[in-house]
């Protein structure tokens, strides 16, 4: 059978033209799709903004002063939290390379909790009298002659030991991931004196036990919210006609590889 040499160029131009109108077909839908899913983000944005707007204009209005709770040290915790809660949630969300930083920073705010609240209590466990005996007790120094030199001179100065840890070192917890121990030991710097001032105003040992382990406990929750809050925001968006269009245009590239089979 003869194959005309015409009819032959024909049918390559043909599926040429086929093929090119299929690419500049998916190109077109590929744009409308994120030309949408920038329209949708910013609407977004903006729907956010508007949200935020209305909270903030109702926090201003007159609310109801809180009722109390029964026990002090919740109401001193109450009032504790407010102020550090939005410092860990600002530190905690920028950690967004990996999980496991914010795992670290989780773990070593909780454990410097413990271990500056801990010495707080072993002096108050500590007998008066034997407080006072301690500050009113003789201590006999004797000063060795080599001690009363001073030195002047360049030479005469002992160079300082260099420092075996840095304070970040200290505090870090070991196996934890590194980065998020930093940005744990810069954010309590932040809050340890207020927790420390609000921890120490109570007396009472049943308000203290009950802020430590409340304080411990919500601390704990508000983490987890701050994970789940930061792995619904770092979810891309998508809408129905976002999935519909994809799914059309994945059925029409098979076509075209179809048709070029």
């Amino acid at each position: 059978m003869r194959i005309d040499r015409k009819e032959l160029i024909n049918e390559i131009q043909n599926e040429r033209n086929i093929r090119s109108l299929i690419r500049k077909g998916i190109k077109v839908i590929l744009e409308r799709k994120r030309l949408k899913s920038i329209r949708h983000n910013e609407d977004e944005k903006r729907l956010r903004g508007i949200l935020r707007d209305i909270i903030k204009e109702a926090q201003t209005t007159d609310v109801p002063a809180e009722v109390p709770h029964k026990n002090t040290g919740i109401n001193v915790l109450s009032m504790l939290l407010k102020k550090i809660v939005p410092i860990l949630e600002d530190d905690y969300k920028s950690l967004t390379s990996n999980e496991q930083q914010r795992t670290s920073f989780r773990a070593h705010i909780l454990n410097a909790v413990k271990n500056s609240l801990a010495p707080i209590d072993a002096v108050r466990d500590v007998p008066k009298a034997e407080v006072e005996a301690l500050q009113e007790q003789d201590i006999d120094i004797t000063v060795k002659d080599d001690d009363k030199f001073i030195p002047v001179r360049q030479q005469d100065v002992e160079p300082e030991e260099e420092t075996e840890e840095t304070d970040e070192e200290k505090f870090g917890i070991p196996g934890e991931e590194l980065t998020g121990r930093n940005f744990a030991f810069q954010t309590f710097n932040k809050v340890e004196n207020q927790i420390m001032d609000a921890y120490q105003s109570l007396a009472s040992s049943g308000d203290k036990e009950l802020f430590y382990d409340y304080l411990l406990t919500n601390l704990k929750l508000y983490f987890d919210k701050f994970e789940d809050e930061l792995a619904t925001s770092l979810e891309e968006p998508t809408t129905p006609e976002y999935e519909e269009e994809t799914a059309a245009a994945e059925e029409e590239l098979g076509g075209g590889e179809e048709l070029t089979l």
